[in-house]
């Protein structure tokens, strides 16, 4: 008997020591990005002045925060790639783009979602658009992300080329030929901004039409040519507007929408003064909501 619970104490001892030994690992990753709240871009209005600012291709990819030893997600989630994606990384913060080149944001986000190493992100680049703990100016803070590539030239990393915009008709000109070539749009920034978290008025996404995400809360019963399938998308948005979107759907998504709680990504063209977007059509699920 004495036998029996000498080895219930040892079990639970064990069981103890496992536990605070997997606190140990997790507390450090489920922290270090606690505190980071990235900055995000503006929507660009013409009256902005932009002359002189920095203009760059937006890249469809999937955002990550690289905190000097490990990649996390935009909502903290660690990733997993192989050892030699992150080889040469250097030992301060990094933000960035997870990034397979354009059209592949949908196999970009399979990729970074398994949670396990795998040679799929090789295929991938690591692609810097900011130094979020360096001090000064964007200008500034670039030039320590390229000393360290220039000196390391680490695999996976490149650095996002910068232009300088003449003038408005030169920034629109820039877009015209991303897109036209299969990108999304440009990121417009100021170089002289300082890091600010949270939205910044030295950033700014330009697009042909803006987007956003709303999530799906039922769907409505198409007719005619659409009888028996998705008619269109009921969605709320996190502002607390619920609108309809039947357009930009495939036969197949038609056949098979997206379900309800699941976050969509739609084009529109300003807003209604009711608040709803105007034109809304359906672009994808955002699979990278949760991530």
């Amino acid at each position: 008997m004495k036998l029996m619970l000498r080895l219930c104490y040892l079990s639970v001892q064990l069981i103890v020591v496992a536990f605070l030994t997997l606190l140990v690992a997790v507390v450090p990753a489920l922290t270090s990005t606690q505190n980071h709240v990235p900055m995000l871009p503006q929507v660009y209005r013409p009256e902005v002045d932009i002359r002189g600012w920095w203009m760059s291709e937006k890249l469809d990819g999937v955002r990550a925060y690289w905190d000097g030893k490990a990649l996390y997600s935009k909502n903290g989630i660690v990733f997993s790639p192989p050892p030699e994606f992150t080889a040469g990384f250097p030992p301060f913060p990094l933000e960035g783009e997870l990034w397979g080149g354009r059209t592949t944001f949908a196999r970009t986000v399979s990729t970074v979602l398994q949670q396990h190493a795998h040679p799929g992100w090789l295929e991938l680049k690591y692609a810097i658009f900011d130094v979020p703990g360096a001090a000064g100016s964007f200008r500034h803070r670039l030039k320590k992300a390229q000393g360290w590539v220039s000196e390391h030239h680490p695999a996976y990393m490149l650095l996002i080329p910068q232009t300088e915009v003449k003038d408005a008709a030169h920034l629109l000109h820039y877009l015209d030929e991303v897109v036209e070539g299969g990108g999304e749009g440009l990121i417009v920034r100021d170089p002289e901004g300082i890091y600010a978290p949270g939205r910044s008025a030295t950033i700014f996404k330009v697009k042909h039409f803006e987007d956003a995400e709303a999530t799906v809360v039922g769907h409505v019963a198409g007719s005619g040519r659409n009888q028996g399938r998705l008619g269109a998308l009921r969605v709320h948005t996190s502002e607390g507007v619920e609108f309809k979107i039947g357009t930009g759907f495939t036969d197949m998504e038609r056949e098979d929408p997206p379900p309800s709680g699941t976050v969509i990504t739609y084009k529109y063209s300003g807003y209604y003064k009711s608040g709803i977007p105007r034109f809304p059509v359906y672009l994808r699920v955002r699979a990278d909501s949760d991530i």
